[in-house]
């Protein structure tokens, strides 16, 4: 379930045990964060885990921020449905589109997809992303994270958080633990992206290749 945040709100919830937070540089989100300081209001979408410090540190800018975790909402096994033939499954992409990225007719200035793609079940990737360019503003900007083609085939991997700072850093935090579904060379992110209308390739220390493209 997606939920909407406007203004000067605040979260409001139970609280969770939280690990260790560790910072790590985003040339990506320094890039974004240099235009939510400077263009008033804008819309987010943070699709990730919920964060309380996102969430204070984008309505505090004057924006408002809406939330949908995918990676967490496609790991139920509800979304898979039998094949034709009876053999196998398959992801209900329609389905799924449906229920999790039905925004109501808003759109959005500045998406933060973090590594999303790679948690996701391959098939819901390009939809999701084409679903996601619907619903962003002309000129709005999206940024993306990549694991490097060596996590393929890691069967159990940390899943994580991030966190939003008044830096060009992110305070990276586990949460959870889910497969990576596959890897994706910078062909082939170029081709999930190719309605959009340009993009910028970053590649960090730790390997994790980051892109933010433009809509």
């Amino acid at each position: 379930m997606a939920s909407f945040f406007g203004g000067k709100g605040k979260f409001g919830g139970g609280t969770a045990t939280e690990s260790e937070r560790v910072s790590r540089h985003s040339s990506g989100w320094g890039q974004l964060l240099g235009r939510m300081r400077g263009e008033q209001p804008l819309r987010v979408l943070d699709i990730g885990p919920t964060s309380s410090t996102n969430i204070n540190f984008v309505t505090e800018l004057g924006h408002s921020i809406y939330l949908a975790n995918l990676v967490e909402d496609a790991a139920r096994s509800e979304w898979l449905v039998p094949n034709e033939d009876d053999e196998g499954t398959h992801f209900d992409v329609d389905r799924f589109l449906a229920a999790h990225l039905d925004f109501s007719g808003r759109d959005f200035d500045v998406v933060l997809f973090w590594d999303t793609a790679d948690y996701l079940p391959v098939e819901l990737v390009a939809p999701a992303l084409e679903r996601i360019h619907s619903v962003m503003a002309p000129g709005g900007e999206l940024l993306a994270m990549f694991h490097s083609p060596a996590s393929a085939g890691v069967t159990n991997t940390d899943f994580h958080r991030y966190h939003l700072t008044n830096t060009n850093a992110v305070d990276v935090q586990r949460a959870g633990e889910y497969p990576i579904r596959a890897t994706y060379t910078n062909r082939q992110i170029e081709r999930l992206f190719e309605s959009y209308q340009g993009f910028h390739f970053f590649l960090g220390k730790d390997n994790v290749r980051e892109i933010v493209v433009v809509r």
